[in-house]
């Protein structure tokens, strides 16, 4: 699989992306990658770091100058840890664990990310607003709850599939709950029939 194939390919996906979802700034995007579906192999048999590195490279392009963080899932054998810097875990009270990446047990993406980041960790758990899947590596677990899917036209990075996630706030409240704040919030009246 050709590199700036690969690059192109994630250059399309994130560009149409971040123009259908307000990302916030300072928001945790995350990242699940699999070189080896992107090379058109199975999941977790062909670990490639020049895959990695390519996909790392090219997500730094889209978030740096966005102030968004990123958050690189590891494969089950890390049981999906995901890899951060130090600052960020710190600043979301997430809690670090003592594991590192490699080729196969993380992934050839977090290998990549591990040696680009200042002070990198692990990390179980995350609650991030959205995030790209490549490869069925199944993120998910790792996005707000109410996640939304973002309809894509570019769906593919090399060989992988690609699904990307938003999110939104959970509408709560019963029969008496509004969602929009205008005049008519602001009207008293008086409740009938039992309570």
């Amino acid at each position: 699989m050709d590199l700036q194939t690969i690059k192109r390919d994630l250059s399309a996906v994130l560009t149409e992306y971040f123009e259908r979802v307000a990302f916030p700034e300072n928001g945790i995007f995350v990242v699940g990658c699999s070189t080896s579906e992107i090379s058109g192999d199975w999941k977790g048999t062909n670990s490639r770091l020049d895959v990695g590195r390519a996909v790392v490279s090219t997500l730094e392009e889209f978030l740096i100058p966005r102030n968004i963080h990123v958050a690189i899932q590891g494969c089950e054998h890390i049981n999906r840890a995901l890899l951060v810097e130090r600052k960020v875990a710190e600043r979301n009270n997430l809690e670090i664990v003592s594991v590192v990446p490699a080729m196969h047990a993380g992934g050839g993406t977090q290998v990549a990310a591990y040696e680009r980041m200042d002070d990198p960790v692990e990390v179980e758990h995350i609650t991030a607003f959205g995030g790209i899947d490549i490869g069925g590596t199944e993120i998910g677990m790792h996005v707000k709850y109410v996640q939304i899917p973002v309809r894509m036209t570019n769906r593919r990075v090399g060989a992988a599939n690609v699904v990307c996630l938003s999110s939104r706030p959970k509408l709560i409240g019963g029969q008496r709950a509004k969602y929009d704040f205008t005049e008519a919030n602001k009207e008293d009246y008086v409740l009938g029939g039992s309570q």
